[in-house]
Parts: structure tokens; C-alpha cells; sequence
């Protein structure tokens, strides 16, 4: 996260997932969880999880989120599963965005696998 604004260079994790979590809910995203998993990973430190309705669905979350912090020159360093649309993984290095169709999410159970991670309230829900 290089050439981030500088207003938005000093932000926290924390705040980089807040925003992600208000686009998911703005593009009608499905049981988002904001999972904190300082302590427990070394590569990141929040989860973003979040379900979408078709894989059509799962590719506009993924688009719409890169777009929001695009404009905030956040840029994912690394994205995959976008052509799929089945699971779509969005890393922005303090926080990686996980977006299932939903029977996806049910398999793979990131809430199960990550059970110890303390969930974060989205703000303005």
C-alpha cells in the first residue's frame, strides 16, 4: 500500500474494513462478518466475509470494493477467483475481503476455521 492518500495513509486495518463492510452492505451483500484476527494470523489483520446471491452477485461486491478503495489509492495487492465468482479473495494486506456465493461459504466455513477471532460490529448497521 504504497501510494495510498494521505489522509488515508495512517488508517488502521480496522477502518480499511469498515469501508469495505459499508460497500458490501451499499451493493446488498449478505451476512457480512467483520472477523479481528490480530493475534492469531501474521498476514493480515481483519476478515471481511460476506455472501452474494450469484456468482454474477460475488464478481459486482468484488468489483464495487476494489473501486471504493481504488479511489482511496488502496489497491488489492493481490485478487483471486474473480472470473469464477464462486469465491472471490481480495487481499489489501491489513485486511482480506472473502466474498462466497453462498453455498461456497457453507463448505469452506471461515467463521468455523477462525472460531477464536472476535467479531467486529459494522458501523451504521
Amino acid at each position: 500500500m504504497k501510494q495510498i492518500k494521505t489522509e488515508y495513509r495512517d488508517e488502521s486495518g480496522s477502518v480499511l474494513a469498515q469501508i469495505c463492510a459499508q460497500v458490501a452492505l451499499d451493493t446488498k451483500a449478505e451476512e457480512l462478518v467483520i472477523l479481528d484476527v490480530r493475534g492469531l494470523t501474521t498476514f493480515t489483520e481483519y476478515f471481511v466475509i460476506m455472501n452474494g446471491k450469484s456468482t454474477r452477485h460475488v464478481q459486482g461486491l468484488a468489483e464495487a470494493i476494489e473501486s471504493k478503495l481504488r479511489s482511496k489509492r488502496v489497491k488489492a495487492s493481490n485478487a483471486e477467483g474473480l472470473h469464477d465468482g464462486m469465491w472471490v479473495l481480495l487481499d489489501f494486506d491489513d485486511v482480506v475481503v472473502h466474498i462466497f456465493y453462498h453455498e461456497q461459504r457453507k463448505f469452506y466455513d471461515l467463521e468455523g476455521l477462525w472460531h477464536e477471532a472476535k467479531r467486529v460490529e459494522v458501523e451504521g448497521s
